[in-house]
């Protein structure tokens, strides 16, 4: 897929990689437990959303059957991409900006929100998915980030506490491992 498309379905279709440096950005400019905390999220809404389709077993889009069968349902972009939104809204709301963070970093939602949906468009409209698998993504984005944002916010089972004090840069290299893996 590529030839032909517009240059900004083009860019959406590389979201997993341009998302993967923005976020690995942040936390090597921040070094911040918070930052580190939302990654390992991600990557376990990531993951869950990866078990799913192989328990749901739900093919693809028919046009996609000239490759090895994979399985679409839920979206794991959109689950990834949705937990990014939701998490990232929920801190502008509730937490103070990170001191390393311009001010305006409160507004990051303004960009975050529209660019998650142009992101779950594009999979549809590239052929990857249908409307029900990026509707099942993103509401398992959504729950995945609400519980994921309540445990840090409440400290449950001391979870702030304990990411406080590792090792940022450990966390970061565990979890682009994981990425690449798979």
């Amino acid at each position: 897929m590529g030839a032909g498309l517009p240059l900004w379905l083009k860019f959406l279709d590389e979201t997993s990689k341009v998302v993967t440096v923005l976020i690995a950005a942040a936390l090597l400019y921040t070094r911040s437990a918070g930052v580190a905390y939302l990654v390992t999220g991600a990557v376990l809404c990531s993951k869950l959303a990866k078990v799913t389709k192989k328990a749901i077993r739900q093919e693809r889009p028919s046009h996609c059957s000239g490759r090895k069968v994979t399985y679409g349902m839920p979206s794991s972009h959109a689950s990834t991409c949705t937990f990014f939104a939701v998490y990232i809204t929920c801190a502008c709301l509730e937490l103070p900006v990170h001191p390393t963070f311009p001010r305006f970093a409160m507004f990051a939602p303004v960009v975050v929100l529209p660019w998650t949906w142009m992101i779950a468009m594009s999979r549809v409209r590239l052929g990857y998915h249908t409307w029900p698998q990026i509707a099942a993504g993103t509401l398992l984005g959504a729950c995945c980030a609400s519980f994921w944002f309540q445990l840090w916010v409440k400290d449950v089972a001391s979870v702030k506490t304990t990411a406080s004090s590792v090792n940022v840069e450990f966390t970061f290299l565990s979890l682009i491992s994981l990425f690449w893996v798979n």
